[in-house]
């Protein structure tokens, strides 16, 4: 087989594209040079008994010791040995409040007055 075609995987999450964890620890880290912030992570014991550290993304959480998580790949390029992210809106993290643009990455639904009015074929009652 070619070398080119053979496919990444994490160990961490076992060729799955997501994988369930329970939050040990929640921290602020920054990131390494030459940016500068305070990011934060979380500690996470996935399903599968491993542990990794994960990046919360977007502005608050309310992530606590013994929350449910559900992760993916790909974490944030300034913050070493950071290669996973939370993913908001499910399980017990909750989706970033007023977000308008980007909002799939944040979980949040789109707006009442965004939804497109559906033909009258469609509508309900």
């Amino acid at each position: 087989m070619n070398k080119y075609f053979i496919k990444k995987v994490s160990k961490i999450l076992a060729g799955n594209p997501q994988k369930k964890g329970m939050v040990l620890k929640t921290r602020i880290v920054t990131p390494k040079k030459p940016n500068s912030a305070r990011r934060p992570v979380a500690k996470i014991f996935l399903v599968n008994k491993k542990q990794t550290v994960a990046h919360i993304p977007g502005i608050g959480h309310n992530l606590r010791k013994h929350s449910n998580v559900l992760i993916r790949g790909g974490g944030a390029r300034d913050l070493p040995g950071v290669s996973y992210t939370c993913i908001r809106g499910v399980y017990d993290l909750n989706s970033v409040l007023n977000k308008n643009t980007r909002r799939s990455i944040y979980g949040v639904s789109i707006p009442e007055n965004k939804k497109l009015k559906l033909r009258r074929k469609f509508r309900q009652g």
